[in-house]
């Protein structure tokens, strides 16, 4: 048997159109060349691809690996990094010893001028005389925003199917599988894509959850009858991100008839236009969830903030909510907050001390400002942490070992308040218990997510609300500016929408 050489390389960043600043080159993780087989054994996307690759006596031509914590646009010369990377990889081997390519990416990544940054990247590698007859598959988060460069310059597309993501890992070995077949059997297969008018808020995006868990179960019936269909993939988009493309999409692999293929895709675009109200999933005022609070209620109560979510890209420094549990008196809580700047105030301070400072409201100009407290400095850290849970979601992010940067524990009325100087999606409890702070202790905890949180969090919790805050995630879409999205589209324009389709 021919012993295959493939060219693997990562991309992944989740990008904020209405953010302020930009995601730096220097914001990013990056492993070059060999440094990326160090992926090896951990719980990652490319850890899967690297173990597949074990069991097929592949030789592996490892290009780079780059990932950022969601956020704003990203600089070009970070795009301009990779791609440089990865066309000097592609370009070490002639064109007889490259056999075929698998890439981990996100799927809804923009730049200062590439509104699809994972559709152009394709399409440059395509390009290469070294990668214009080969199979070429990619694994994708369903949170991305495909496009129909990204669909016509890859061969196979496999996107995560749960969400939370903690499939990530098994969804990059089943890639790096069809990639085998594909190399394996000579055969050529087509992705095709569809693409309804319909975005939804993350909140509305949990697989357990309607309209998502119907469509992920009719995908896996069109592709357990329909031999010729390799992999059905739903989209539930991202909806911060502003390219025509943006919002619930769907794609099939097919060896057969595109046209078949595209018609199965169809069923998928119906339920998602009929279920299209399940979807926007948009959450109560904050202050009308407090007064409703329940003393008998069993703790710990979970209040998650998704217009304050890190996954997506906010800065994580809201303060709302910590204000509102002030405000309500409610103590034996825990908030974390992303303050890089008050956390420096206690380089210099004992365990004990109590110091007045202003805490977070930093990084969007949606916020509703800081907070200024008098803290008693509990514990300091350098903000490491291993994940209890090896399939959390932050797993597909950045494997099993978390940095949130140096920390501080303080303390005001009650309410305990970690401090981080890099945010940090609240994915896993680890990340509470590993700076003193017990979870299931707890009367509240307020959690800065929207749906990833649950894998986590549902499981100690004795009652989870998610509530609406100032911040720049929320889950009102048609509070965005939107100048690029394609036009109607729901829920921006439901008369408009109701009125092309002749309801």
């Amino acid at each position: 048997m021919k012993k295959r050489t493939v060219l693997v390389a990562g991309l992944c960043h989740e990008t904020h159109s209405f953010l302020e600043g930009y995601t730096r080159l220097e914001d990013f993780e990056v492993r070059r060349g060999e440094d990326l087989l160090d992926a090896a054994g951990d719980i990652s996307p490319m850890a899967g691809v690297l173990e597949t690759a074990q069991e097929e006596h592949w030789t592996l031509v490892p290009a780079i690996d780059m990932r950022a914590m969601a956020g704003p646009l990203v600089e070009d010369r970070a795009v301009d990094y990779f791609w440089n990377a990865l066309k000097s990889a592609a370009e070490s081997r002639n064109h007889s010893d490259l056999d075929g390519i698998i890439l981990v990416l996100h799927g809804a990544m923009l730049s200062n001028s590439i509104d699809d940054v994972e559709g152009e990247i394709l399409r440059r590698l395509r390009s290469l005389p070294t990668c214009s007859g080969i199979p070429l598959c990619g694994i994708l988060d369903l949170h991305a925003n495909v496009t129909p460069q990204m669909a016509q310059h890859s061969d196979a597309l496999v996107a995560f199917r749960e969400n939370p993501h903690t499939d990530a890992k098994s969804a990059a070995i089943n890639a790096a599988r069809l990639l085998a077949r594909l190399m394996r059997t000579g055969k050529r297969a087509k992705t095709v894509w569809e693409h309804p008018a319909v975005m939804w808020p993350p909140t509305g995006t949990a697989t357990a959850e309607e309209p998502m868990r119907y469509l992920e179960r009719l995908a896996r019936e069109i592709e357990a009858s329909n031999p010729n269909i390799l992999a059905v993939n739903v989209f539930a988009g991202f909806a911060f991100a502003d390219i025509p493309e943006t919002g619930v999409s769907f794609t099939a692999t097919t060896v057969g008839n595109p046209a078949a293929a595209r018609g199965e895709l169809r069923r998928l675009v119906e339920h998602a236009e009929q279920k299209r109200e399940a979807g926007n999933v948009v959450d109560p005022p904050l202050a009308d969830v407090l007064a409703k609070l329940s003393k008998e209620e069993t703790g710990p109560i979970v209040l998650a903030e998704p217009s304050d979510n890190i996954g997506a890209g906010a800065p994580g420094s809201g303060t709302s909510l910590l204000k509102g549990l002030l405000q309500y008196s409610i103590a034996n809580a825990a908030v974390v907050i992303n303050d890089p700047e008050a956390v420096a105030v206690f380089a210099t301070k004992r365990d004990g001390e109590f110091t007045t400072l202003s805490i977070g409201g930093r990084g969007s100009s949606l916020y509703a400002g800081p907070i200024e407290l008098n803290v008693e400095l509990l514990l300091r850290s350098d903000g490491r942490f291993d994940l209890e849970d090896s399939q959390s979601h932050l797993a597909s992010m950045f494997g099993a070992h978390i940095d949130m940067g140096p920390c501080a524990v303080v303390r005001h009325q009650g309410v305990r308040i970690l401090l981080t100087s890099r945010k940090t999606p609240p994915f896993d409890l680890g990340q509470l218990r590993s700076q003193g702070i017990e979870p299931t202790e707890l009367r509240l905890i307020g959690v800065k997510a929207a749906v990833a949180h649950r894998r986590a969090y549902d499981r100690i919790a004795g009652a989870s609300y998610s509530v609406d805050t100032p911040g720049p995630c929320s889950s009102s879409l048609r509070s965005f500016p939107y100048r690029k999205v394609q036009r109607p589209i729901y829920p921006l324009d439901d008369r408009e929408w109701i009125a092309r389709l002749g309801g």
